[in-house]
């Protein structure tokens, strides 16, 4: 239990002479003492008779009024000038309510009540004007200091602790697999070799494996959490996965976060595609009642009408019915539209669906999410179980309009000697993973689980359809290591 009580917590918060933003837009009660706060300035406006700056501090969408009487502007009392960009602490501000105005009180204050902190330069790039996204991201020291990117970190923050109290109201456990491993879970082979100077010797003359095998970072924690849903039934993670893949598009990451799951006792892949709906629609109506402060005003190269298409999306995705399809009727359907308006890419039964086919049937299609269920065993991983066709596999794809693949998931062979004989097939090195097929030999379950790709899912939702905004500090095959 947490030691201290709401009742402590409150009275130190006011206690406190500097508050955030976030905190002064909250009171309701005019405060009986001058008050200090602390932030940067967005703008600067000097009048003729009075001048304002708007304050923030990154911790809400909007910004304190602050007004400074004529009778102490900078030029009269020889101080240095007021910039956009400069960090300050305003102290001895006094309250006044304007309810007939945007913001419904206002912080008034003498020149000498602002005290510069940090002072910028010339060639700080962030000014009152319009800059593109394409343009901020060339800039990764100052963006995140944008109405628009710092919402989409504060909306990523949200998310993710609401997940978390989802989770933990299902009886989720939250665990913390190894992010190093010897093994590739997908089997796709993209992988980042870890080696360690050998401090033994000159440094940077030799390297060394430091485990005395071969060291990977981890594609996905999915098989170390298998062995942890089998001592607590329901697990799950949020951790670092890397892949080196050199795909350099808006939808891809070398280093990304995936929220993974797994659960015991579940052996239908419509059970589980049910229960990821049920997350996803229990997180948007909780975005619904926080939407004022978690959606900004306005969108780059979009503008205002883009956040009311995000929350009109958000009410679709739950009051719309989710569509569910197998593998066999998509390609069917695409095969359709591919005859009339070929694809790129030709959609053939036991090929991997492309992102152009996802985006097709998600958006154009059906218009909303759809679960692909019951794909060819050969195109999935090895841990997947086979359905009694034997030629497809218990498992799903969960598209998105625009973002494609989100959620991908399935039901896990439980059975040691139908597992070993599917590594067998693949020419699998069994002994690299003797550990996991061990788990089916003692106690094992019937047991699902699904990994959801945490930047896929905050861009979808936010109405940002490039998911290295969604990441403070995006690594992809051409993107710099430094920032």
């Amino acid at each position: 239990m947490f030691p201290y009580s709401r009742r402590f917590l409150s009275s130190c918060l006011n206690a406190r002479s500097t508050r955030s933003i976030r905190e002064l837009l909250q009171i309701k009660e005019v405060p009986v003492s001058p008050i200090e706060v602390k932030g940067w300035i967005k703008s600067f406006r000097a009048l003729k008779k009075v001048s304002f700056i708007d304050l923030y501090d990154g911790t809400t969408n909007e910004t304190l009024k602050v007004v400074i009487p004529i009778t102490a502007c900078p030029e009269v009392q020889g101080k240095p000038s007021l910039k956009t960009g400069q960090s300050v602490v305003i102290k001895n501000a006094h309250w006044k309510w304007t309810p007939n105005r945007e913001q419904s009180f206002e912080l008034s204050c003498s020149r000498d009540d602002v005290e510069i902190l940090g002072e910028v330069g010339g060639d700080f790039p962030l000014q009152k004007k319009y800059v593109s996204l394409k343009q901020l991201r060339k800039w990764p020291l100052w963006k995140h200091r944008t109405t628009y990117l710092a919402s989409l970190l504060r909306f990523r923050s949200y998310i993710e602790t609401e997940l978390t109290k989802i989770l933990s109201n299902e009886s989720f456990f939250k665990v913390q697999p190894p992010i190093l491993t010897g093994s590739d879970c997908e089997g796709g082979g993209e992988l980042f070799y870890v080696e360690s100077n050998d401090s033994r010797i000159t440094p940077g003359a030799s390297k060394m494996k430091y485990f005395g095998q071969d060291t990977y970072l981890t594609v996905s924690t999915q098989l170390h959490l298998e062995v942890l849903a089998l001592a607590m039934r329901n697990v799950w993670t949020l951790s670092p996965c890397f892949r080196a893949e050199k795909s350099d598009t808006n939808r891809h990451l070398s280093e990304f976060w995936m929220l993974e799951a797994e659960m015991c006792f579940v052996d239908d892949v419509r059970v589980l595609t049910q229960f990821v709906e049920d997350i996803i629609k229990n997180l948007v109506r909780s975005l619904l009642l926080q939407q004022n402060q978690l959606l900004p005003q306005l969108v780059p190269e979009e503008g205002a009408d883009a956040t009311e298409e995000v929350i009109k999306q958000w009410n679709s995705l739950i009051n719309d019915k989710w569509t569910t399809i197998t593998y066999t009727e998509a390609i069917e359907l695409l095969v359709q539209r591919h005859s009339g308006e070929p694809f790129n890419h030709i959609p053939r039964w036991g090929n991997a669906l492309q992102a152009e086919h996802e985006k097709w049937l998600s958006g154009t299609k059906f218009g909303g999410p759809v679960f692909v269920i019951d794909y060819p065993k050969d195109c999935k991983a090895f841990y997947m179980k086979v359905n009694s066709d034997n030629k497809t596999v218990a498992c799903f794809d969960l598209l998105v309009p625009d973002m494609g693949e989100v959620v991908g998931g399935s039901v896990r062979e439980d059975d040691y000697r139908r597992l070993i004989a599917e590594m067998e097939a693949r020419k699998m090195n069994i002994q690299e993973l003797y550990w996991y097929t061990e788990l089916r030999k003692h106690g094992s379950v019937p047991h699902s689980g699904f990994g959801l790709g945490m930047e896929r899912l905050v861009s979808w939702l936010y109405g940002n359809h490039n998911i290295r905004d969604a990441v403070p500090f995006h690594r992809a095959a051409r993107s710099t290591i430094h920032l």
